[in-house]
């Protein structure tokens, strides 16, 4: 064939061009690339684990892991259990909202006890009004033990606290449930190594490289319900080294002090003992978004009692089995 006998492309008929698709889909948006990674994370631990469990408080973390949980398997098809560590001192609000949500989702929910691991003497506090929340270790340690789980799955954030900073995606404990900052494996490229020697295991953290601000940013976006002490509320407080701590039986005013009504929202939700909330009137996703945008603390550093009075840091409770 040559050009003489070569056919002619036909001409393009007159008229508009023709666009087989003229609304193009928008490109993917900096929570859309966020959710993506996370869903593949979880399907990742689905498939590389026998045992795996996802850890759930009930608290903002880990219900947007839930979130995600649900578009990567289907709402109602969870393949693995939610466990909760209790310490007994968790705000009732808090709790209820877990069962709830574990229910609407018919998902298994394990929940294990700092208080039986008293009874069992692994953990003896130093006094009464110690917090647990450091204690917390060895209960977790002992659900490992006792369901031989294989993968945890957290809802700790890069953001949080500079120990938490060092964590890996895929972060490996020992036989023993420590952790080794100075060991960890290289996640080069997204390549996640999941071998295991009998009786260790990781702990996974696929909201790893989410910020507060994005946390609440996807909350607001997917209409995640929260626990209602996550927005603003009256609460009797009193300053106490730079924090306002809430007043409650586990938690009394001292002599000096004086009671406050506050309008006051939690960061972050944990063992009553040590966890603070913010002066705040923001009473909806929006309104906490426009208040991150302005802080200058984290939220762990701005409400957490235990992260500035205990003895021992956060990177040396991780060594020890922290989340």
């Amino acid at each position: 064939m040559n050009a003489r006998t070569a056919p002619k492309l036909l001409d393009p008929a007159p008229g508009p061009a023709h666009d087989p698709s003229p609304h193009p889909a928008p490109a993917p948006s900096h929570l859309d690339a966020l959710e993506e990674e996370a869903i593949f994370i979880l399907r990742e631990v689905t498939a590389a684990f026998e045992r795996p469990a996802l850890l759930f408080s009930g608290g903002k973390d880990s219900l947007v892991m839930l979130r995600c949980a649900e578009k990567a398997f289907g709402r109602g098809r969870l393949p693995w259990p939610l466990l909760m560590i209790d310490t007994g001192h968790n705000f009732p609000e808090v709790t209820a909202f877990r069962d709830q949500r574990a229910a609407e989702l018919g998902a298994r929910l394990i929940v294990r006890s700092v208080e039986d691991s008293m009874r069992r003497g692994s953990v003896r506090l130093a006094r009464p009004d110690e917090s647990r929340n450091a204690h917390q270790s060895v209960t977790l340690l002992e659900a490992v033990e006792e369901f031989r789980f294989d993968a945890l799955i957290g809802g700790a954030r890069r953001d949080e606290e500079k120990a938490r900073a060092k964590e890996r995606i895929f972060s490996h404990r020992d036989a023993f449930g420590q952790w080794d900052p100075k060991g960890q494996r290289p996640e080069l490229w997204s390549l996640l190594n999941t071998r295991l020697h009998p009786g260790e295991h990781f702990r996974v953290f696929p909201i790893s490289n989410w910020t507060e601000l994005d946390v609440w940013r996807y909350i607001a976006r997917e209409g995640i319900d929260l626990p209602s002490l996550y927005y603003s509320h009256a609460r009797a407080v009193v300053e106490r080294r730079g924090l306002l701590v809430p007043v409650t039986p586990l938690t009394p005013a001292r002599e000096g002090e004086t009671v406050q009504q506050r309008a006051v929202r939690f960061r972050t939700v944990g063992d009553i003992t040590c966890t603070c909330p913010v002066e705040s009137q923001a009473a909806t996703p929006e309104a906490v978004i426009r208040e991150t945008l302005h802080a200058e603390l984290s939220e762990r550093g701005a409400t957490r009692m235990d992260d500035r009075t205990s003895d021992a840091s956060m990177e040396q409770r991780k060594k020890d089995g922290y989340f």
